[in-house]
């Protein structure tokens, strides 16, 4: 079943009206910036951290500055590495200022402690630094490739009790800028994996690439690559990234089936079956609640219920609607990890409350998954104790809750 017209309006920019957007608009615009203004900002900058020790510790002042110096200078060179190593592709401009933000806030804590102690002021920003370093250095180059498939079990009351298990595939923010190890890694992953049917939920360029007709067709060449027995199901992703104009023709003449606001009941054999229902992300609480209201109310009483939408934030109200599965991405784990206290930022209304992973609410089972790619724009293409995943849900009739094996 089809809801196609639209309940009202949807404001497609929720999303750009928030700080975050905002803030890696401003510093996107830096890869416009003629090369010599960037270059002088630099020496300004180092400049101004050289003045400012000076002032304040000028026993230490060369050495600090220098360590900041040759600590922005490594991320330079490192950015500049990585598209030629064909690992990520983002432009340099924006990246290092935004890696260099958190290189600052140390060297604003280290000039507080040489108001009283400068040698330990020194030791401080250099042990920091370095440290900074080498996260950058393993987010950069090594944990964005380390995409493994995570194993989940759900239990649902109207199965079959001698029909073999539903293989269920998610995938989700495959954010492509151009085909990497990673992506190869994806595909080797799905035919391990042996699905009955995959399905995606959204974001398949990222915000630097959406509109790039080498990445466009390179993200078509992959999902023609993505095939399960029982056919894949797709939704799109946030308005910004998932441009309708261009993401929508993904599907175009293709196997898999896009879903912008439909309910689907699929039969799987051996009286396995499965109410589909997938809807297009808007971010606009008001009309995608509105959506999903219309839409749980067609679906069938006969099998296991599954929401197919981008993002977590329709939980508070899907978990009102009987629904057993919700499948979502957008959050990417937060991308960026502090152990002990998860994600620092998850770019939803929910904030910290679904950032990853399982969610038992109400009789309803949420997975937001890590998703597979990274945010782009200004955002350095860098994961921290947050690597990408792939899911693989079993649906079967079997006592307990929702396990996580992976």
């Amino acid at each position: 079943m089809n809801l196609h017209s639209p309940l009202s309006h949807p404001n497609l920019e929720v999303l750009e009206d928030r700080w975050l957007h905002k803030v890696m608009v401003f510093i996107q615009s830096f890869h416009h910036r003629p090369l010599t203004f960037n270059r002088a900002a630099l020496l300004l900058l180092f400049g101004g951290i050289f003045a400012l020790w000076q002032m304040i510790a000028p026993s230490v002042a060369l050495a600090a500055t220098l360590v900041f110096i040759t600590a922005a200078l490594l991320d330079l060179l490192v950015l500049w590495i990585l598209p030629r190593r064909g690992i990520s592709f983002g432009p340099i401009a924006p990246q290092l200022l935004t890696m260099l933000l958190p290189r600052l806030a140390v060297t604003a804590l280290s000039l507080l402690i040489a108001v009283w102690q400068p040698t330990a002021a020194l030791w401080t920003m250099l042990i920091l630094q370095v440290f900074g370093s080498a996260a950058y250095l393993w987010g950069l180059l090594i944990e964005p490739h380390r995409l493994s498939l995570t194993s989940l079990e759900l239990s649902v009351s109207d199965f079959p009790a001698d029909a073999p298990p539903i293989r269920l595939l998610h995938l989700s923010d495959i954010h492509l800028e151009r085909l990497t190890r990673r992506e190869n890694r994806l595909l080797q992953l799905i035919q391990s994996a042996r699905p009955d049917l995959i399905v995606i939920t959204g974001d398949y360029l990222n915000l630097s690439y959406n509109n790039d007709s080498k990445a466009i067709a390179q993200v078509r060449n992959l999902l023609a690559k993505i095939d399960a027995p029982y056919g894949v199901y797709a939704t799109l992703g946030s308005p910004p990234v998932d441009l309708p104009e261009i993401a929508a023709a993904h599907f175009t003449d293709s196997h898999i089936h896009l879903l912008q606001g439909n309910v689907m009941e699929l039969d799987l054999g051996q009286g396995r079956a499965l109410n589909l229902i997938g809807m297009d992300c808007t971010h606009d609480m008001a009309f995608d609640g509105q959506m999903f209201s219309a839409l749980v109310a067609q679906k069938n009483g006969r099998g296991a219920s599954l929401l197919l939408y981008h993002s977590p934030e329709m939980m508070p109200l899907v978990q009102q609607h009987n629904v057993d599965l919700y499948l979502c991405g957008h959050t990417h784990g937060g991308q960026v990890r502090i152990p002990g206290y998860g994600a620092l930022i998850t770019s939803a209304v929910t904030g910290k409350r679904y950032e990853m992973g399982r969610y038992d609410e109400n009789g309803t089972t949420l997975y937001v998954s890590r998703g597979i790619g990274l945010e782009g724009s200004s955002a350095p293409r860098l994961r921290l104790f947050c690597p990408p995943e792939i899911t693989l849900v079993e649906i079967k009739d079997e006592g307990g809750r929702m396990k996580d094996e992976g």
